[in-house]
Order: C-alpha cells, then structure tokens, then sequence
C-alpha cells in the first residue's frame, strides 16, 4: 500500500492559488489580445478611411469628361508608422479602368456614397488592410463613379497588439507573485491558533483528560469538539478500566486468600480427610472468584456499550425464553419459578445478550436467598408507555432502609446466604444502557422483594 507523506495546508493553498489564477490570467490575456487586436484594427481602419476620403476630395473631370486625380501624398504620409508599414493605393474610374496607382491591388466591396468598405487580405505576398470608398464626380448634368483604395500592412497593428499583451502579462505576473506572497502571510497567521491549539495539547500531562478550551477558528471548532469528545469517551473508558482494577482487586483478595490458607492446611492436614476437607473450601472459594469476575467482565461490558444503538426486542417473549431455561435448576432446588405476562409485543430497545444478563442476575439471585418451597415469579407487563420486567419472590426481602444501598457496588442487600454485592448493580447499570431503571419493592403482601424494572416503549 502506497504511504503518503505530511501535506502541507500552505503548499496546498499556494498550489491551487497559483493554478487558479494562472488559468484566469490565460483566459484574461485571451481576452485582452481579442480586445487588443480589435481596438488597434479600429485606430487604423480610422485612418485608412481619412487618407482614402482625403483622395476622394481632390477627385474631378477633365476635358473629355474622363476621372482625373491629385494624389495628395500627405494623405499618404499620415499612415506612415514607426513600424514602417508599406502604403499602396488605388483609384478606379468607370468599370473596367483603372485611373492611378496598382491595379492589382485588392478592392473591398464599397457602397456608391456609403461609408467606407475594408477588408484584410494579401497583397505581394504581405496581408495588408484594404479601404475603400465609392464617389462620384459631377460634370453639371452627368456623374462618373469612382472608387478609392487605400491599403496599407499589418506591422504596426501586430506591434500594437503585442505590446499591449506584453504589458498585460507583466501586470498578472506581479499580481499572481504579490497574491503568493499575500496568501502565504495570510495562511501563516491564519494558521496560529492551530500551533496554539497543538501546544496547548502537547503541553497536557497524561492524566489531563479534561476538554479543550483553547480559543480557535469556526472552521476548526467541529474538529476542537471532536477532539473533547474522543477524550471524554477516553476518560470514560479509563475510569471502567480503573475501577474494574481496583473492585477486581478488591474482591478478589479475600478469595485468593482463602485459596492460599486452604492449600497451606491441606499441606499439613495430617490425614486425608482433612486434606479434601481444605480441597473442598478452597476449590468453593476459586468458584466464588470465577463468579466476581464473571460479574466484573459483564460490569465492563456494560461501561463499552455506552453509547451504542441497540435493536428491538419483544420484552414479553424473550423475559418467558430465559425463565424458561431456569425452570429445571429451580425444580432441584425445590422452588417454584413461573412467568406471568400480558398478551401482546412489548418492543423495547435492548441488546438481548446484556438484557438476558440482568434478567438471570435478577433470577439467580431470588434463587439464592430463597429456600425449598419459595415461589418465585417472572412478570412482562405494558404499564402506560412503559413496558415493566419483574422477577418476584416470597423470601426474606431487603429492609426498606436498605434497598438503596444493595443497588451500590459491593453491598449484599440480602440478610443472609451468600452473595458478592454485585448482582444488583449489574441489573441496574444494564437497565440504566437501556433507558430503564431498577427499583426494589415489597412482594405481595409485603413479603419477599419484587425487583423491578422500568423500560420505555419503542416505537418499532
């Protein structure tokens, strides 16, 4: 794969400044010579027509009634140029005579008394300029046509022209050089407040995770905003993986402990029983470790699915599928678990393996801290806009005042059996992903506790 290297936003600027205006400067200087060799055409089709009207004025009839002219050569002179354009003229009487001058010298097409005619063509091998100017002389009671034809070539015309290109090209140069230089100075202090945004960041300590308040730019501030953002989902991130650290140590130390007591008693133990005795303790305690983490991980998970989109899900029939999977582990316990639920969808937004995960918390823990003969029941109703997930059970309960607490990380709720303080917690920050929230109340009757969970309801 093909690595490019760093580009330069000054570079890039300069580059396309420069072609852009080079591509306007070449259609400008196109217009300019089309303007150019109009307005130099236009002077001297001026004069041409002068010096051929000078000619025509100076026309008259001899004694047999025949054109005779003239020629003024100060009508001549004054086409004279600094370029030394050749001048050639013509005057023709009655068809088919030629009075004076080159009689192969082109005509253009004049109208008898109109304005004059021109046009361009090549005379011995030189392109010339053509006049020409139709008139009559007058003998009293007749009139003799004549026409005029001055021609003159193309140097002085072609000399204007360029010259006036040259000086236009000169002036783009010096404006395409001075808008470079402009630009660079402007891209250069335009680009301030992004070195200041850079060392603003680079002077940050590693812990420094707050938002960016450096003042800059509109155009920079979507990416300013980016920035805050990738950094706050960063902190967020590293606090899951501090306090994954920390509660993993927390809970994992008194277990592992155990472990190691256990181990050292069965290396003393002084019979076999005993042996297996401390085996037996110390193989519960690595289960109970393999629980917290379990816990942990799911904790975890939770934290990196902030912020995702989730699908829909009918609540009612995936709350019967997983009670259904706990029934046989209930029956050897010698609990009566059920489902109870309204007829009908209840479409709720929620991932099914994390949803599925606090639905068994809340299960395994009733079945926990309830005894042989307990009922416990799995509800999925619609209340209002909501759609409600209970799991009920007629046990002990939690005490009312300690409700609140058994939500927090690490508290056991329940007044005996075991438990890591993390089952509900889970539940709860699942519920909260989900837009749901988790309270604990009395069961029927006031007896036992009836986790409950709130969940709007999706418009799929």
């Amino acid at each position: 794969m093909t690595r490019h290297g760093p580009f330069s936003i000054r570079r890039r600027l300069l580059v396309w400044l420069l072609v852009a205006t080079a591509a306007l400067g070449v259609l400008a200087l196109l217009d300019t010579r089309s303007e150019a060799e109009r307005m130099a055409t236009a002077l001297a089709d001026r004069v041409l027509a002068g010096s051929a009207l000078v000619i025509a004025e100076r026309a008259s009839l001899d004694e047999n009634g025949l054109i005779a002219i003239d020629i003024p050569y100060g009508a001549l002179e004054m086409l004279s140029s600094a370029a030394e354009d050749r001048v050639f003229y013509r005057v023709d009487g009655p068809p088919g005579h030629v009075v004076t001058g080159y009689d192969d010298l082109p005509v253009a097409n004049a109208v008898q008394g109109g304005d004059p005619a021109f046009s361009t063509g090549v005379f011995r091998g030189e392109p010339v300029r053509v006049a020409s100017l139709a008139r009559a002389a007058s003998t009293g009671i007749d009139e003799v046509p004549f026409v005029v034809t001055v021609a003159e070539t193309t140097k002085a015309r072609v000399e204007l022209t360029r010259a006036i290109m040259m000086r236009s090209a000169l002036r783009l140069s010096l404006m395409i050089l001075g808008a470079a230089a402009i630009v660079a100075l402007a891209v250069t202090i335009s680009l301030r407040p992004l070195y200041r945004l850079g060392d603003a960041i680079a002077e940050r300590s590693p812990d420094d995770l707050s938002p960016v308040e450096t003042p800059v730019p509109s155009e920079v501030r979507g990416l300013v905003g980016t920035i805050n953002l990738f950094m706050s989902r960063l902190k967020s991130a590293l606090d899951g993986l501090r306090n994954f650290s920390g509660n993993a140590g927390h809970q994992l130390r008194t277990p592992l402990a155990v472990v190691r007591t256990q181990l050292a008693l069965a290396a003393r133990a002084s019979n076999l029983g005993d042996a297996q005795a401390a085996a037996a303790k110390g193989d519960a305690a690595v289960a109970h470790a393999e629980r917290i983490l379990a816990q942990l991980l799911l904790l975890a998970r939770v934290d990196a699915a902030s912020g995702r989109s989730h699908g829909t899900l009918d609540l009612a029939g995936f709350a019967r599928a997983q009670t259904a999977e706990r029934i046989p582990e209930a029956a050897e316990a010698g609990i009566d678990l059920g489902y109870e639920g309204d007829v009908g969808a209840l479409p709720v937004r929620a991932e099914p393996l994390l949803l599925g995960e606090a639905l068994q918390n809340l299960i395994a823990n009733a079945l926990l801290h309830t005894g042989p003969g307990a009922v416990v029941t799995v509800r999925a109703r619609r209340e209002g806009d909501s759609a409600i997930l209970e799991v009920e059970d007629d046990g002990p309960g939690i005490p009312a005042e300690a409700r609140s607490a058994a939500i927090s990380r690490f508290a056991r709720g329940r007044t005996h059996g075991p438990g890591m303080g993390l089952g509900l917690p889970v539940v709860e920050e699942i519920a909260r992903l989900f837009g749901g929230a988790l309270g604990l109340h009395d069961g029927k009757g006031g007896r036992g506790l009836c986790a409950r969970i709130r969940f709007p309801l999706s418009d799929a």
